[in-house]
């Protein structure tokens, strides 16, 4: 059965209602291994007890000789526990509030003793752990060395509501369960809703008999159990743990945002019982995973955004000049299909259509696109979410469509079927149960194919979203500056050109709000380049400079290239020291090897230096920067001169 199937499967539907019909909050029962008093907060008598401390109901709390436990009581402040001597037995209370009840739970201490300490070691050691899988495999290991347990376990629950076991710790004669998944039932809603506010629950035995509660009226009879240590158990669950051979477990919910994102649980084949101080610092421990979690994640995902945003830029950067723009999409050296991985696209933009890859007849993707009306469309089910649109798609699984700005203006990315093995923890049919809502009898594995389906798009889907609103913004910026500079632009380079310089000095438009300076570079002996090793050398060469300079000059400077090898650079300026470590930086960048395709090569390049002061003329900067550039000629080039 597909996992994403579970959701809409009427015998899980039907099992999930059953389940939110259980009172797991009010269960009017506690567990066999403890003693449970309901305190009144106004009259200090007991009013509610389980049934083995009978004899305490309507009695005064006071009757019990435990200062600090009287205390604790009638001031209503919570204690995690404190130590007491209940029926000539050292016991662990535990007190906290029920609306105008004090809750009092009292448990017997464990013949085993347990370290606290040994948590801390595991948190020291966790905390060097670098990745997600790593994390979960050591903190199972981690969990099981400090309790003993049998078994450790650690759950994850993916967005339909099912599980899946991410890492398993076990002994050596207890089959792996590694990799398996159960259905959303297993775990139902309201128990989620449960386990996000008690963090750890011990269920100490499968077998023995719970004890009823007493009080002395019905309503109090069934208090909220919530957050008691000592809540009694659905039949359905303990069923469901002896059917999978567990005698007793301790379990740790793992939440993130008030969000039940997994679980750690600890199982046993015989009865045993961890005490309260061991599990809250398991509890700490639990929070410790849940928190290192959500930071490995958060760092993944910031890596990813800026690999992205990088592989981004590199796409949409030379579509400023390019005349067609969906093959340069596709044809270049970061692809479409690099940012958004698919077996196929198609890039449909200003009424050309260019493909790639694995893509069905385009007359079948347009009547698809007429039918979704322009509007951004993802699966990757299509026959189950879309039968309609599959029909028109057969060999599609996975369809992710991202509209754009304009008319018909479209990316639309395709995947085909993956088919997949999924391992579950027992069969998940009827006949894999007594009745339709039993608990199953059999946990062996059971192997099931998911087909009809793609890869998941996860986080594709914004990332390809994102690439549709940045293209929008490339092709916006694109025509208004063909419309505006279209003549104010160098063609090879992209920088400004001499119209666009003599322009700025004509009309007399500042260069800076003090001094402003003008450097004039000139690449020394670049004729010898294009003579010996061609144009498409030169080209290239003119290309990397120019991005030198521009990445070496500030960002409110303008770079220009005059003409061949010939390139100005107009400054703001404080002073003249700025302006002679600018053009040193410039010069030294020039210099550094640069590598082409075909080879590396150094070149040099010579600058020339003048400055103006506030209201000084423009029209002879650019002659007086050009006589300085021939002085650092003179003076052996690779040099700057004012």
């Amino acid at each position: 059965m597909d996992p994403a199937e579970l959701a809409i499967d009427p015998d899980e539907l039907r099992r999930l209602a059953e389940c939110a019909k259980e009172p797991i909050r009010t269960p009017g029962v506690i567990q066999s291994h403890g003693t449970l008093l309901g305190v009144d907060a106004a009259t200090q008598v007991v009013v509610v007890a389980s049934e083995n401390a009978r004899g305490w109901l309507g009695r005064p709390f006071a009757d019990l000789e435990n200062p600090e436990l009287q205390e604790a009581v009638r001031s209503g402040r919570a204690i995690d526990p404190v130590r007491v001597v209940w029926e000539g037995s050292p016991t662990d209370a535990i007190v906290h509030q029920v609306d105008d009840l004090t809750i009092v739970e009292l448990e017997a201490l464990p013949q085993d003793e347990y370290a606290r300490t040994a948590v801390v070691t595991a948190i020291n050691r966790l905390t060097t752990v670098a990745s997600v899988a790593d994390l979960r495999q050591q903190a199972a290991a981690e969990i099981r060395r400090v309790t003993g347990f049998d078994r450790v376990m650690i759950y994850h629950f993916h967005e339909d509501g099912h599980g899946e076991v991410v890492a398993d710790d076990s002994v050596p004669e207890l089959e792996s369960l590694l990799g398996h998944h159960f259905p959303s039932s297993d775990i139902p809603p309201q128990a989620r809703d449960l386990y996000v506010t008690k963090v750890g629950r011990a269920i100490a035995s499968t077998s023995s008999p719970t004890i009823p509660l007493l009080a002395i009226s019905e309503e109090l009879r069934t208090v909220d159990l919530s957050n008691a240590e000592l809540r009694g158990v659905s039949p359905y669950h303990l069923q469901y743990m002896r059917n999978m051979g567990q005698a007793s477990t301790f379990s740790l919910s793992l939440v993130e945002d008030g969000r039940l994102v997994g679980m750690v649980t600890c199982a046993h084949r015989t009865e045993r019982r961890l005490p309260v101080l061991l599990r809250r610092a398991l509890e700490v421990l639990a929070a410790q995973i849940t928190m290192q979690f959500a930071s490995m994640r958060e760092i993944a995902r910031l890596r990813h955004l800026v690999e992205v945003r990088e592989r981004r830029t590199e796409l949409l950067a030379p579509l400023y000049a390019s005349d067609d723009i969906p093959s340069a999409l596709l044809r270049g050296p970061q692809t479409v299909l690099d940012l958004v991985p698919a077996d196929g696209v198609l890039v449909r933009i200003g009424g050309t259509s260019r493909v790639a890859g694995d893509v069905p007849p385009l007359d079948d993707v347009t009547r698809v696109l007429e039918l979704l009306s322009g509007q951004a469309f993802a699966s990757e089910g299509l026959e189950a979410d879309r039968p309609d649109l599959s029909a028109m798609l057969p060999s599609t699984a996975g369809l992710l469509v991202v509209p754009l700005a304009g008319p018909d203006d479209t990316l639309v990315f395709f995947r085909g079927e993956v088919a997949r093995e999924i391992s579950w923890l027992g069969d998940l049919g009827t006949e894999n149960r007594p009745s339709d809502l039993s608990p199953r009898t059999s946990f062996s594995t059971w192997k099931g194919i998911v087909r009809g389906r793609s890869e998941p798009w996860g986080t594709v889907i914004q990332d390809a979203l994102e690439l549709g609103h940045e293209l929008e913004v490339v092709m916006e910026r694109r025509a208004e500056a063909q419309l505006a500079e279209l003549a104010m632009r160098d063609a090879l380079t992209g920088l400004h050109n001499r119209r666009y310089l003599a322009h700025r000095l004509a009309d007399g438009s500042p260069l800076g709000l003090g001094g402003r300076a003008l450097l004039f570079v000139d690449l020394d002996d670049f004729k010898s380049v294009n003579d010996v090793h061609g144009h498409d050398v030169g080209d290239a060469v003119i290309l990397e400079v120019a991005r030198r300079l521009v990445t070496h000059s500030r960002e409110h400077d303008a770079v220009v290239r005059l003409g061949g090898d010939e390139f100005v650079v107009l400054l703001d300026v404080v002073d003249d020291d700025d302006v002679h470590a600018i053009a040193d930086r410039l010069v030294a960048a020039i210099a550094e090897p640069i590598v082409t395709d075909r080879m590396t090569l150094t070149i040099t390049g010579s600058c020339g230096i003048v400055v103006a002061g506030p209201g000084e003329a423009h029209d002879r900067l650019l002659d007086a920067a050009d006589a300085a550039m021939y002085r650092a000629k003179r003076a052996g080039r690779n040099r700057v001169s004012s």
